[in-house]
């Protein structure tokens, strides 16, 4: 199968060239997923990949490949965090230098994760598209060569190398179910899948706040969006590629958009059940099933893209998706200001078996009235049924109670 200037030969090539470079990931089966979907699901651990990421396929494939010349000359990258650290990877690994540009809130840790594999990192701007347009004047300036986070056809088959692995690993699977941003990664593991198993099902998932695939694939060219409203920053490019579009158009099958609040559930199910930390973009394939838990025909694999993750952005992502999961309450409650009141409403809420894990209280506030006060509680719950136990309970003893 021929696409534009890739095939599948040039995937298979990509491997020879990764080998004892990148490791085999893993693909593991979920139980909790299975039981949902209700047919076999398989997590592809691409979190568990050198440098966190899959993106150290294609950086090294694409800088491998570079004459002495260009070597000499340095390589060039922009990137919210994975990408920078492949490319920082791969060009120590091929002894060139690289320097990095990301934007200036990219997480601290891949920011120095990437100083640490030796790029030199430049911050600025307050996207990805910004750090890439200052990555290609920075080669145009110094004649370094711009290694393209996805639009680049070396760069797209070193990712194609993950679907050779899974038809090897899982050759019976009938969905492949994994996030696009720019595209590289579905372009290259479409081409290899369906290549060797056309029957496959490959699905993209975008956030919905960076979603500008839906809105390409219906104008058929790609169209710019403003990918600022999502947590999951690996993800967050406001124009596909070239190449991967034309390649999206024709091999994968459809692409589905997921919600912050269904990111953070997915996030917290792999953390809680399958013990693997994944960051808000590696995770969307999971969410997509979480969300529509029958639209896929299993056996289904779902790509792990990456684990990278900023430890106080999992906090709050942590935080945010036990409160979709009806498991971290917020609520106000008003109620008369005597003696013993706030003492009974805790004595209430431990009866119910609801573990109070923050209390505020305010006695002054234009809401109340003289003889009220109101009290902001953070609790525990076991999920949305005991939740809504807790509310209930709460409003048939009279208290005014308000949620979030």
């Amino acid at each position: 199968m021929v696409f534009a200037q890739v095939t599948l030969d040039d995937v298979v090539a990509a491997r020879e060239l990764l080998a004892g470079v990148v490791v085999p990931t893993p693909v593991l089966r979920s139980r909790i997923l299975s039981e949902i979907v209700g047919g076999p699901v398989h997590l592809k651990c691409e979190n568990l990949q050198r440098a966190g990421s899959f993106k150290v396929r294609g950086a090294y494939v694409r800088i491998a490949k570079l004459t002495d010349d260009d070597r000499r000359r340095g390589v060039v990258a922009a990137s919210a965090g994975n990408h920078a650290q492949g490319v920082a990877l791969a060009s120590g690994l091929v002894g060139t230098r690289a320097t990095v540009y990301m934007p200036e809130a990219a997480p601290l840790p891949k920011v120095e994760a990437t100083q640490t594999y030796g790029a030199e990192v430049v911050l600025g701007g307050e996207s990805v598209d910004v750090a890439l347009a200052r990555a290609k004047e920075h080669a145009e300036r110094t004649g370094a060569v711009f290694i393209h986070p996805f639009d680049h056809p070396d760069v797209i088959a070193g990712q194609g190398t993950i679907g050779l692995e899974i038809v090897e690993q899982l050759p019976e699977a009938g969905t492949i179910v994994l996030g696009i941003g720019g595209g590289g990664l579905a372009a290259g593991v479409a081409l290899a899948v369906k290549s060797l198993r056309p029957g496959v099902r490959i699905v993209g998932v975008q956030a919905e706040q960076a979603a500008a695939y839906p809105a390409s694939l219906a104008m058929g060219e790609p169209v710019v969006v403003d990918p600022s409203g999502t947590m999951a920053d690996g993800i967050a490019v406001g124009r596909p590629g070239e190449l991967p579009f034309e390649m999206i158009h024709y091999l994968v099958d459809s692409v589905v958009t997921v919600s912050e609040e269904e990111i953070s559930r997915a996030l917290v199910l792999c953390v809680e059940r399958a013990k693997l930390v994944v960051e808000p973009a590696g995770v969307v394939g999971v969410a997509a099933l979480l969300a529509h838990p029958h639209a896929f025909e299993p056996p289904v694999v779902a790509v792990l893209s990456g684990g990278n993750i900023d430890p106080l952005l999992l906090s709050k992502v942590l935080r945010h998706g036990l409160a979709a999961a009806g498991r971290y309450l917020t609520v106000r409650i008003r109620m008369s200001d005597r003696p013993g009141a706030l003492a009974r409403l805790l004595g209430t809420l431990g009866e119910l078996r609801a573990n109070v894990i923050d209390i505020a209280h305010e006695r002054v506030n234009a809401r109340l009235h003289v003889d009220e006060v109101e009290v902001k509680l953070q609790v525990e719950t076991r999920g949305q049924a005991h939740s809504d136990e807790v509310l209930g309970a709460l409003g048939s003893q009279g208290y005014k109670v308000f949620v979030g």
